[in-house]
């Protein structure tokens, strides 16, 4: 049997235009805000709540990864030709790739074998520029500052208190920290300034959260920005940069219609990290999914102690939906990992590795039921699986009273996710009980931190750095504490600590800082030693990345 890369997989497809998937959701032809023949937006009025309350929300997230993923965006876009190959109308929708991990260790964000969207290189790189225009708004606002500092119009911001960056969506780890304002007075104000990888932007955050074109303004004039000399918060409205920064964002505001490459209807927008930033795709698209198919399949970053978290506490808590199922992907290489595995024995069969690591699986199934939500797991395989490892996860989740099951998307498509398919559909028709999240958003900001240390991470405690005290007091002056919490955490581990593997216990989680994303409305707990900026591997996916003179790309995964 002959083995496709997952690019010639995609290219092999001949593509429905988009048109037709449109039709598919009952969406009119003139409503379509065509990017040629396979792309197009969607209007914000075709959003109608009570179908959003309606239907049917899915969840997929993962346990603790291992550097290369586990699959949860193939394992949804599955999960979505297998709900639909049942009769469920179902739509998947999903986070927009960033450039950075394209080029450098992970890889695109389209899904892989036969369980892909499509076009993959579209979407895996420029897409309809959204990522652009967030990265544009987020640094007018840095331009805007810069220009003030010398303004006869100055609002007297002190440029030591500016916590603004700017952003670029490339791991360039040389940007990390930089000097800006050098040559002479026409050229700017010298100070310390850096750079932040794109989907760790405010803005994204921001435009992902918002519910609508006036809220998207609101919320970027509270951006904070730093103090004046005499300690007057700044926000992006005191510059008046809300208008122009929306105005960027006027169409990057609106949901990207793509298909699958069973040709059902596939939902993309936004793009937030899940150890930095919230993890999820927009507020907006998944309501409109929500508004125009029976079941939507969606995904959150990293594993659940992060995307899914973050999902549950911040987006479904501040938009009102009500997920009924969420898929916990679990791979036998990840058990592996967790249960001891060096690098060189992932791949290799070890059902000992599988149990030892079985208690990481263990403890996300037991965070995703204190949301009130039943789990189903899907057991991501893998042609290193052995069938004795597949069947040991199988019976030790059916002893916590769980259902696993084969999730083989990847090779067969559809077909291969007909049984994850019929346990979720199971479990939605049949057990579904009302989400609740795990903090009430107007608790004290330590007690909603501790919370999800002592719970999701399974920590002893939280221990807070001086200058996190600092940023307590700070978050306390201006009114800040009705915020929700989005932990910036390494997503190897459940603790701080990414060298802990398994299901850690005895430790202390270490909070360093506390930004403050007042347009997004969170407060971001910086764990360890996270950074906002990755840096590009040894042998980065670049190198082997090829385009012919007709414009066929290769190396693209």
């Amino acid at each position: 049997m002959e083995f496709l890369t997952d690019i010639e997989i995609a290219q092999n497809k001949k593509l429905l235009h988009i048109k037709k998937i449109a039709k598919k959701l009952n969406i009119d032809e003139d409503d379509l805000e065509r990017f040629g023949k396979y792309k197009a937006k969607l209007p914000l009025r075709l959003i109608d709540e009570k179908k959003v309350e309606k239907n049917n929300l899915i969840l997929v997230t993962a346990l603790t990864p291992t550097p290369a993923g586990e699959g949860k965006t193939t394992v949804s876009i599955g999960l979505t030709e297998g709900l639909n190959k049942i009769g469920k109308q179902t739509t998947v929708v999903l986070r927009e790739p960033s450039l950075g991990p394209v080029f450098g260790i992970k890889g695109g964000a389209a899904g892989g074998g036969y369980s892909q969207v499509v076009p993959m290189e579209d979407i895996n790189l420029h897409f309809t520029g959204d990522f652009n225009a967030i990265e544009k708004a987020n640094n007018l606002l840095s331009a805007l500052i810069d220009n003030n500092l010398q303004s006869p119009y100055s609002l007297n911001i002190d440029p030591r208190t500016i916590v603004w960056k700017r952003v670029i969506d490339m791991n360039d780890r040389a940007l990390r920290y930089i000097t800006i304002g050098l040559g002479g007075t026409a050229n700017g104000i010298p100070r310390e300034d850096g750079f932040n990888i794109t989907p760790a932007s405010e803005v994204m955050a921001i435009l992902c959260m918002a519910e609508g074109f006036d809220d998207l303004k609101e919320r970027l004039g509270d951006i904070f920005i730093g103090f004046t000399f005499d300690k007057k918060p700044i926000f992006a409205r005191d510059l008046k940069a809300e208008n122009a920064m929306a105005i960027l964002l006027k169409d990057a505001i609106k949901p990207n219609l793509v298909q699958t490459l069973e040709e059902n209807p596939a939902i993309i927008h936004g793009g937030p990290f899940a150890n930095i930033a919230q993890g999820t795709n927009t507020i907006l698209a998944t309501k409109m999914g929500l508004t125009l198919s029976n079941y939507v399949v969606t995904e959150a970053g990293f594993g659940a102690d992060l995307g899914a978290e973050k999902f549950l506490n911040i987006k479904c808590a501040a938009a009102g939906l009500n997920p009924k199922c969420v898929v916990l992907v679990a791979t036998i290489r990840a058990l592996r990992h967790h249960g001891g595995a060096t690098k060189n024995e992932l791949n290799t069969p070890n059902i000992l590795f599988v149990q030892k690591g079985f208690p990481n699986l263990e403890k996300h199934i037991e965070n995703i039921r204190k949301f009130n939500i039943e789990p189903v797991v899907a057991v991501n395989a893998f042609t290193n699986d052995s069938d004795e490892e597949i069947q040991l996860v199988i019976d030790k989740c059916a002893e916590l009273g769980v259902q696993a099951v084969l999730s083989e998307g990847w090779a067969k498509g559809g077909d291969g996710t007909l049984d994850l398919a019929r346990a979720v559909v199971d479990i939605v028709e049949n057990k579904s009980t009302q989400f609740k999240p795990l903090y009430d958003w107007k608790s004290p900001v330590v007690e909603k931190i501790e919370i999800i240390a002592k719970e999701i991470y399974g920590a002893d405690g939280v221990d807070f750095d001086k200058k996190a005290k600092l940023n307590l007091k700070r978050i306390d002056r201006l009114g800040f504490n009705d915020f929700a919490i989005c932990m910036a955490k390494t997503q190897k581990s459940f603790s701080d600590n990414e060298t802990l593997r398994g299901r850690p216990e005895g430790f202390i989680v270490h909070v360093r800082e506390i930004e403050i994303a007042a347009g997004a409305r969170f407060l971001i707990p910086i764990l360890g030693k996270m950074m906002r900026m990755p840096g590009l591997p040894r042998v980065p996916a670049s190198e082997n990345m090829f385009i012919d003179k007709e414009g066929k790309i290769s190396g693209l995964s």
